[in-house]
């Protein structure tokens, strides 16, 4: 699954009369180059959620599916969140297989098969792709790994989900593989913020990609206030080679 039905806020005004995820720096918009990175791991059925514009992800995707089946899950009533829009796909992604979820605002040099690989190893319910960065929202885990909480540093807000817990709070790279039981543990809300943060039975462990893939495990979101924001998308985009 593709994300891509955010407002793109922090891009404005260039997210004004264009989804993020069409946005075009170099040869790629940014859901060519998610599509790219998940047919390269072997991903054939991709599910795009759409919202913000959405029409015009919807007539991009009409003309061009790059070698890959891709359905649209439809958020143009109510912007549903990252687990709220994944909870609406269940009808594409339930099954016996884990399933990738990738974020089509960040840049990524990092392996989506590779994550997958050690999903499937380690037994998770679900492993997020994460890294040591200053950002002002962070996922927090206790020393075994799992996933505890989130919190926001500029609101103040926080999630816990396993309270009383020393943790380490880690950035999220915007990479996901979720085991479809999940979809058993979600709440009722049709729109919530992350599909493992209500799951206090089993945390989520991660995966530290800079540890396994240093030289290519660096992951860029785009959208980040006081940045030269194109001059940035552009270079990382270039920086990166597809199949």
């Amino acid at each position: 699954m593709i994300l891509a039905a955010g407002l793109g806020s922090r891009l404005k005004p260039l997210t004004d009369h264009t989804p993020k995820a069409l946005l075009k720096a170099g040869p790629y918009t940014l859901l060519e180059f998610a599509v790219r990175k998940l047919k390269a791991a072997g991903i054939r059925d991709i599910i795009v959620n759409v919202h913000h514009h959405a029409d015009q992800i919807e007539d991009y995707l009409s003309l061009r599916t790059f070698g890959c089946n891709i359905s649209v899950s439809d958020e143009s009533s109510q912007l549903l969140d990252t687990g709220g829009g994944i909870k609406k796909a269940s009808w594409f992604l339930r099954g016996s297989e884990p399933f990738i979820v990738y974020n089509a605002d960040i840049v990524c040099g990092a392996d989506p098969g590779d994550i997958l690989s050690s999903h499937l190893k380690n037994g998770n319910l679900a492993t997020l792709a994460v890294r040591r960065r200053e950002t002002s929202r962070y996922l927090l885990f206790d020393e075994e790994l799992h996933l505890c909480g989130w919190e926001n540093r500029s609101t103040g807000e926080q999630i816990i989900s396993i309270p009383g817990r020393a943790t380490t709070p880690l950035a999220f790279s915007g990479i996901h593989v979720i085991n479809p039981e999940i979809f058993t543990m979600l709440p009722s809300a049709e729109r919530f913020y992350h599909p493992c943060l209500p799951c206090p039975r089993r945390g989520a462990s991660y995966r530290r990609l800079s540890r396994h893939a240093p030289s290519v495990g660096r992951c860029r979101q785009t959208g980040k206030p006081g940045r030269s924001r194109t001059h940035r998308l552009r270079n990382s985009l270039q920086r990166l080679t597809l199949p």
